[in-house]
């Protein structure tokens, strides 16, 4: 029980992904209804997505639920951005 994340931690956690993921709503929002694209850098969205991709991977090995999901939240804004900025740029 002693290598277990306290509940409270992984409360704040979850919450920290919760208020990052809506930090993207806007840029999706931006992208698929507005049909705007400029100034988003595709080769810095693949490297956020790179990053996001280990953090789930340290978030699964040290067993925090709230960091696996955040990061599997995030994974999912971010590949949402980049289809839809490929998308309207083909």
């Amino acid at each position: 029980m002693d290598d277990l994340i306290p509940f409270w931690v992984e409360v704040i956690g979850i919450f920290a992904g919760f208020l990052g993921v809506i930090a993207w709503v806007p840029q999706i929002q931006r992208v698929w209804s507005e049909k705007k694209h400029d100034g988003i850098s595709l080769p810095t969205f693949t490297l956020v997505s790179t990053s996001l991709i280990l953090w789930l991977v340290y978030g699964i090995v040290i067993g925090s639920v709230a960091m696996t999901l955040a990061n599997i939240a995030a994974l999912c804004c971010i590949i949402t951005i980049i289809v839809g900025v490929v998308k309207l740029r083909n």
